[in-house]
């Protein structure tokens, strides 16, 4: 009801009021807002003297009693309020209108629903808590934040900074950086971001939160750490670990909160003893290292301390040390599989329930009995493509959601023709239907390192959708003409089409017709039962046109390094499987030339989809802009480069390239792979904008060096290609359709659209990364480090710090740190067989080496780039994730004898990564099933979240087992 959302915001504050209405607004809920106020017989004019809470409480009750008559009595309205004297006052007034409290509302309509009451106790709790420790505490422990007038005003003039607080995880209890977002209509010298130290210069700011930031004096200024930490331990930096001074500030405000559910962990019996008189009174530590303690009232803390919970953070007041907050639901044991993978989609706010019924009510009829067929209408519509086209589709092993597919032929002229081929999903996805409101919501499919959970129903991305070989499919194509010898593009036209693919290639199969090995022919399945003569024919037709699509994706390429297109690719890993899909090993993947040809066809296409759609929508198409990166984050580039005698060029993306290409060691390629690991590190992350929201001279993509981008080529799991599917339909029609039209959003809801997607893009990259992370600690987990070979290493040092080094361990794709200074004080010393040991003694950092020192005498000296032989521990926590560690045992590299480096690539022993972890898992699923009733494979086909039993889907998905940095999404 409007007044009730109007109350809302005038009883608390505009975040609340902005959280209400998109709700409200969110097509899932079913919910309608009714304007009572421009309602004839429902408006009420204020009364004088009336306070506002009292018109607002009388006007809703009349609303409810008009729409109560308007249904003729037949159904009850409910009003629910916290306002005592209006329940006395309409309560028993109007027959079939209730007039009643939530705990009422509750008691009376819901009693059975236990999770609604628990959780509305526990609300309860925090607020009496709250209340009663408001009266306790008169003193203050952190300054009040200024009124938002002032804080406006202040930004405007440019005495106060506004940006995003981002906390240190290594040291959350002393660093935290705001990162800039603008300072009003006043220019700042300030390059870099402002470092806030210590919680009280942070004033109860959370991670995350908008805040306005004042300066402090240029005599306050402090460094960043530079040394190694471990969270939990180090609370206090020495002197000498700190780099050189950078600006440092105060919270003064908060502009927006940016809280969210957390996830927590009760403490142990012997610490929830010590915490206090109240026992109800609990101090839970967050999943998340820069998240502080929450205090929330609960009577559960015993029974939940091997529990991993969610809890939501209600107010932090000046006189409180921690913020307060209330209990919301358990999500499963510490340690276990399930837990903590509920655990990282909570703190990703991934929300993945199933298809809802109504939106598999939307979905076309498929099964193997009743294929789904084209409907004889669409014929008139599409360019029919499948007697005319020879298209194929080149994907990893065992891929199901086929997005695109590739066609080239010679044309009657003697030139070219180049199609990419993607799957129509807007066809199948209306704009505004609810599977089009809950992909949405997604934003994208999000790959997890043994699951995905899909943007659309199954039906849709593995079935219909999916461009499988044999089948009749709705496609959308972008056909070029190319010049037949130089390739550069005469023509190119945008077309709905009907296509049918004759193969479905892996990419070892493409790649091996590329070298024309003849032995890959058995894996092509279309090529079974078909007489010699046929086989041969139908190979030469296949061989030829893979042939000229590697020749064509050279030349495009090639086009694009001339203007500075970086190749910044991360260090991935292949998963190698058993006959029964358990994995064997974790390899170093293999880059194939097929990767590129099909990768620079989905670019070209992007690419000229984007200029197609800005032109024609100049104010209001969906792009894709990769900023430049900020030439200070390039500093330990350039530094780690001249350890090796290298210099990088970063004055231009095309300079950047050139001298990547020429910073190769010949003796050890792990160099290079790590410098542009490195450059990759200091970019910006690529972003969806509008066309209406930044000049066009920011449209460029930097990493591709391109003009314009977009994302056009993977509709099936993600939504940005499918708003841009609309809009390359409405700019491409003959005639103007009014409905297609419709569907282009304004700039202002296409630039809240780019934030949501965004915005779940970058949780969808630390999912990922973390459950990545998730399974190598369970893989290592097990294992005797001392005495399990698997668990020894060949690490590269990569970065120096005051107390350690950074290491790269190629073998299994981890970053990690290697403390040269332990604890106790004792540091690295190497014996003559170069193995290591603690003795007492010094570190003497250097620009771009180490040396430890022993009381002895006796010295060790590390450098950027050496090899040294890692074991490989895990660091577990009982409140946060499990981490790696690695220990320095031998300053050599790892010696592995030719043939037992090659046996291993092929022969490792069954119990790896996540056999034993899926095995776990399994048992774990196999007894849940067992306690309900009946579980059927159609729905979980039905509802598709897909979920393997191995982990075969890891990396063969989405090939990235790497601990890749985030900011590494910017090749695409």
């Amino acid at each position: 009801m409007q007044t009730a959302c109007q109350a809302v915001q005038h009883q608390k504050g505009r975040r609340q009021y902005n959280k209400l209405r998109n709700l409200v607004k969110d097509a899932r809920h079913d919910c309608v807002v009714f304007a009572n106020e421009f309602h004839q017989h429902c408006y009420l004019p204020r009364e004088k003297g009336e306070s506002m809470e009292k018109w607002q409480t009388r006007s809703i009750y009349n609303a409810a009693v008009w729409y109560y008559n308007h249904c003729l009595g037949q159904m009850p309205v409910v009003m629910v309020t916290e306002d005592e004297d209006a329940i006395r006052q309409y309560g028993n007034e109007t027959e079939g209108v209730f007039v009643i409290s939530f705990k009422n509302y509750l008691d009376n309509f819901w009693p059975d629903l236990k999770a609604a009451h628990e959780l509305f106790d526990s609300i309860l709790q925090a607020r009496r808590a709250r209340e009663s420790e408001s009266q306790e505490n008169n003193g203050r422990e952190y300054p009040e934040h200024l009124p938002v007038e002032v804080l406006e005003a202040g930004i405007k003039s440019g005495r106060y900074i506004q940006g995003t607080l981002n906390v240190n995880k290594h040291r959350a209890q002393l660093e935290a950086f705001v990162r800039l977002q603008g300072f009003g209509g006043k220019e700042t010298e300030l390059q870099s971001d402002i470092l806030i130290y210590g919680a009280r210069a942070r004033n109860r700011a959370i991670h995350g939160d908008v805040v306005a930031v004042e300066l402090l004096p240029l005599q306050e200024w402090k460094g960043r750490t530079v040394a190694l930490c471990e969270n939990e331990t180090e609370d206090k930096a020495p002197a000498d670990t700190t780099g050189d001074p950078m600006p440092t500030g105060k919270v003064v405000g908060i502009i927006q909160k940016n809280w969210r559910d957390y996830v927590v962990t009760f403490p142990a019996k012997e610490e929830s003893q010590s915490q206090g008189r109240n026992a109800q009174k609990i101090l839970v530590t967050p999943w998340d290292y820069r998240i502080p303690k929450i205090r929330i009232s609960t009577q559960q803390a015993e029974a939940l301390q091997d529990y991993r919970v969610v809890v939501r953070i209600d107010s932090w007041e000046s006189t409180s040390v921690y913020p307060n907050g209330h209990f919301v639901r358990v999500l499963g044991r510490i340690g276990d599989l399930e837990g903590e993978i509920a655990a990282i989609l909570v703190e990703n706010s991934i929300c993945v329930a199933p298809f809802s019924e109504i939106q598999m009510s939307e979905m076309p009829v498929s099964s193997s009995k009743n294929p789904w067929k084209v409907n004889p209408e669409e014929l008139k519509n599409r360019l029919d493509l499948r007697d005319t086209h020879l298209i194929f589709s080149i994907d990893p092993k065992g891929c199901e959601d086929v997005d695109d597919a590739l066609s080239v032929r010679t044309l009657p002229n003697g030139n070219l023709e180049l199609g990419v081929h993607i799957a129509d999903v807007t066809h199948f996805v209306a704009a505004h239907s609810y599977t089009d409101v809950e992909a949405r919501a997604r934003a994208t499919t999000y790959y997890l390192a043994d699951r995905r959970y899909d943007m659309l129903p199954s039906v849709l991305s593995a079935d219909i959708c999916s461009l499988l070989s044999g089948v009749d499919r709705y496609a959308v194509s972008v056909l070029w003409e190319l010049e037949k010898e130089s390739y550069e593009v005469l023509g190119v036209c945008y077309k709905k089409t009907i296509v049918r693919s004759a193969y479905k290639l892996a990419y070892e199969a493409a790649q091996g017709l590329l070298d024309g090995d003849t032995s890959v022919v058995g894996d092509i399945l279309e090529l079974e039962n078909l007489d010699e003569s046929t086989r041969q024919k139908k190979l030469a037709e296949l061989v030829w046109a893979i042939s000229k699509l590697t020749d064509i994706a050279r030349h495009v390429r090639a086009k694009r390094d001339s203007c500075g297109a970086l190749e910044l690719e991360g260090i991935e890993i292949r998963v190698q499987l058993d006959d029964k899909d358990n994995i064997h090993d974790l390899i170093p993947k293999q880059p194939l030339e097929v990767h590129e040809t099909v990768a620079e066809c989905m670019i070209l296409a992007n690419h000229w989809v984007a200029k197609k759609i800005s032109e024609n929508f100049p104010h209001q198409a969906l792009l894709r802009q990769h900023p430049p990166p900020r030439q200070e984050f390039f500093t330990e580039l350039r530094e780690c480069a001249s350890a090796k005698g290298f210099s990088i060029d970063t004055g231009s993306n095309k300079a950047l390239a050139e001298s990547l290409d020429k910073a190769n060691d010949p003796s050890d390629p792990v160099v290079n792979k790590l410098l542009r690991s490195m450059a990759t590190h200091a970019m910006s992350n690529a972003l969806y904008f509008s066309t209406g929201s930044c000049p066009e001279e920011e449209f460029h993509h930097y990493g591709l060096a391109l003009a314009k981008y977009t994302h056009f080529t993977s509709p099936i799991r993600r939504y940005a290609d499918i708003v841009v599917h609309r809009l390359l339909t409405a700019a491409t029609l003959s005639e103007t359709k009014g409905d297609v039209k419709d569907n282009v959003l304004s700039n202002k809801e296409l630039e809240e659209l780019c934030r949501h997607i965004n915005n779940r893009n970058r949780a969808a990259q630390h999912a990922q990364k973390q459950s990545t992370e998730l399974f190598q600690c369970m893989y290592f987990k097990d294992k005797t480090p001392e005495t399990d070979e698997r668990c020894i290493a060949d690490g590269v040092i990569y970065s120096i710090r005051t107390n350690g080094v950074l290491v790269f361990v190629p073998r299994y794709g981890i970053k990690g740190a290697a403390y040269m200074k332990n604890k106790e004080g004792l540091v690295i010393s190497c014996q003559g067989d170069r193995s290591c040991k603690w003795k007492p003694g010094s570190l003497h950092r250097f620009q771009n080496k180490i040396t430890s020192t022993t009381t002895a005498g006796e010295s060790v000296t590390l450098s950027l780039f050496d090899h040294v032989t890692v074991r490989i521990l895990v660091q577990t926590s009982r409140c946060h994730a499990d981490t790696i560690k690695l220990e320095i045992i031998r300053n050599a590299p790892y010696e592995t004898s030719a043939t037992e480096a090659s046996q291993k690539n092929f022969h490792v022993v069954k119990s790896d990564l996540v056999k034993a972890v899926s095995q776990s898992a399994e048992e774990a699923q196999r007894a849940q099933e067992k306690e309900r009733v009946e579980v059927i494979d159609e729905d979980y086909q039905e509802y598709c979240q897909t979920k393997g039993v191995s982990l075969y889907q890891l990396l063969e998905e989405i090939r990235d087992l790497a601990l890749l940095d985030v900011s590494a999404d910017i090749r695409t």
